[in-house]
């Protein structure tokens, strides 16, 4: 059982490790403020996960280390914020972020979840908003790379929240909908990012890796169809996928930063 929870902490680590003391570049900011909307999603993901007993534990490990993350996150990018809009932009997100982050430490119950999931995607909006106006300043062309990149891992959370929410039988209308339209978002991007020219062979392959991932989750998704839900399997295959994304996020960085 060593190898395992030891695996675990080093990926938690090379996710959630505080960011550098010194000043962030601009495809850092990118990275950075693309996590904001993958924290959104995923915080929320964590208090349903906790309220509907599946792996427990985990899940309150995740949404510390993932509030922790947010606020690290939020003050490099307060402390880099080039132009008035950014900081306007900033200032909004973290208003909801006070509300967002009381609600998901206490405990967690049906009708409660309700406001979580509505502050998940006021929240996960705000930092939409932060990512274009980096992306406009930067004015580079792989930005938009990181941009797509980053929005996979938020949408690999996205996902197993709102089947979480399904699964828990939040009463929530369009919750099929919002899913549905999640899963066809990930799956367009992930073909858009297998197009790109500026892909290494690196990159290449991380992606056709994800895609094998991606291929085996949605595998999971068909048993829904017929009420059969398992949200263990699909928290756990998601989560290979946020890590499959974010290490790709990552390289995209990398291209960005050779290119500036």
């Amino acid at each position: 059982m060593l190898k395992p929870i030891f695996f675990g902490l080093l990926l938690s680590l090379s996710l959630f490790s505080p960011s550098s003391w010194a000043v962030i570049s601009a495809a850092e900011s990118m990275n950075l403020s693309g996590m904001q909307r993958m924290l959104s999603q995923r915080i929320a993901k964590t208090y349903l996960m906790i309220g509907a007993e599946v792996r427990p534990e985990q899940a309150e490990q995740q949404l510390d280390q993932s509030i922790a993350k947010f606020e690290s996150n939020y003050l490099a990018l307060s402390e880099y914020a080039p132009t008035a809009d950014i900081r306007a932009a900033l200032d909004d997100a973290g208003k909801t972020w006070q509300r967002y982050r009381e609600l998901a430490l206490s405990r967690p119950d049906k009708q409660q979840a309700l406001l979580v999931l509505q502050l998940s995607d006021q929240l996960l909006a705000q930092s939409e908003h932060l990512v274009l106006l980096l992306e406009r300043h930067s004015g580079a062309q792989s930005a938009a790379l990181i941009n797509r990149s980053g929005r996979q891992r938020m949408l690999s959370q996205r996902i197993a929240a709102l089947y979480l929410a399904m699964s828990w039988h939040l009463p929530i209308s369009n919750l099929q909908q919002s899913f549905e339209q999640a899963v066809s978002e990930f799956d367009v991007a992930l073909h858009a990012l297998q197009q790109a020219s500026q892909n290494t062979a690196q990159i290449s392959k991380g992606l056709s890796q994800a895609e094998a991932q991606w291929r085996f989750t949605r595998a999971g998704f068909n048993l829904a169809n017929d009420s059969r839900y398992v949200p263990t399997i699909i928290s756990t295959t998601t989560e290979t996928l946020l890590w499959q994304m974010h290490e790709l996020t990552n390289q995209y960085e990398g291209v960005m930063l050779a290119g500036s």
